[in-house]
């Protein structure tokens, strides 16, 4: 009995040991941030306003892809060379075209984007209002019979029901 609990002790000793060196083994390397908080702090502003172009639906700021880190180092560094914002975003868009900003540029380029929805919605409602008005002017027009008619049709169906 005394043998089996000393084996257990080394068996737990040993498996604490195993899991504190496996947790340390996995744990990420840190990503590295600017020395200085003010390059930052305008490195997270831009990317806020630039698209992942990966994930697609994500800012740069928020994706953790790949692609993601390799653009938002090299904003750092366009941003360490002193260019201004508007630099950094017209050599980003030179690069990877207009769709890496969130809110492209309204440029003949880009009026399907900014104007496409407004006018599919007008075109539905002006469709939508066609339809209504057609089918309301034939409804309305719609021939009502007689009385001669009626007692034609009448004798029809009293024709159809007798034997």
């Amino acid at each position: 009995m005394y043998s089996i609990h000393r084996h257990t002790g080394r068996i737990v000793a040993a498996l604490l040991t195993t899991l504190l060196a496996c947790g340390h083994a996995h744990a990420g390397e840190a990503v590295p941030t600017a020395q200085d908080p003010v390059i930052e702090k305008r490195l997270i502003d831009i990317s806020d306003e630039l698209r992942c172009l990966v994930c697609q639906n994500e800012s740069l700021a928020s994706s953790r892809a790949e692609l993601a880190n390799d653009l938002r180092e090299e904003v750092r560094k366009l941003i360490v060379e002193n260019q201004s914002d508007s630099q950094i975003k017209a050599y980003l868009v030179a690069r990877y075209g207009d769709f890496v900003l969130y809110r492209p540029e309204v440029k003949p380029m880009t009026w399907a984007l900014w104007f496409g929805p407004f006018f599919l919605l007008i075109a539905g409602v002006v469709g939508m209002a066609r339809y209504l008005r057609t089918r309301q002017t034939l409804s309305a027009a719609s021939p009502t019979l007689t009385d001669h008619e009626r007692l034609k049709v009448q004798a029809m169906l009293n024709a159809k029901d007798a034997p």
